[in-house]
């Protein structure tokens, strides 16, 4: 997918699966963590569904909308992690097996943090 697009220009825009079949419609987008890149969106299924989280590559954008190289049946047994929250690494290795894409090498966010201090509240001395 374009990867210079606005993500926000894409909530509201219809989701359509590979046969032209609605699936839903953009209710959030969700960025990689060590891109900043548009990686997934969460497309409402229904009036009285859930979102279930597409992969944004190798979506594409088709005018007004959102064509989703799967199955509406696929997208909607996606598995749910609900909305508005991260979603953690396993969440997202989850997604790329259900939907039988390669995972992405990981970047530089899955090194441990180099931060020594780690348990110890700001400011306060170390009494060893």
């Amino acid at each position: 997918m374009q990867t210079d697009i606005d993500p926000r220009s894409l909530i509201g825009r219809k989701a359509f699966d590979r046969n032209g079949v609605k699936i839903g419609t953009v209710d959030e987008v969700y960025l990689d963590d060590a891109t900043g890149e548009p990686e997934w969106a969460a497309v409402r299924t229904g009036l009285f569904g859930r979102d279930a989280f597409v992969p944004l590559e190798p979506s594409e954008l088709e005018g007004d909308s959102l064509l989703v190289p799967f199955d509406k049946a696929l997208v909607k047994d996606a598995p749910d992690f609900g909305v508005g929250r991260h979603l953690s690494p396993e969440q997202e290795l989850q997604l790329y097996h259900h939907y039988g894409l390669e995972v992405p090498p990981p970047g530089p966010e899955a090194k441990p943090p180099a931060d020594t201090d780690f348990g110890r509240i700001a400011g306060e001395d170390a009494q060893d």
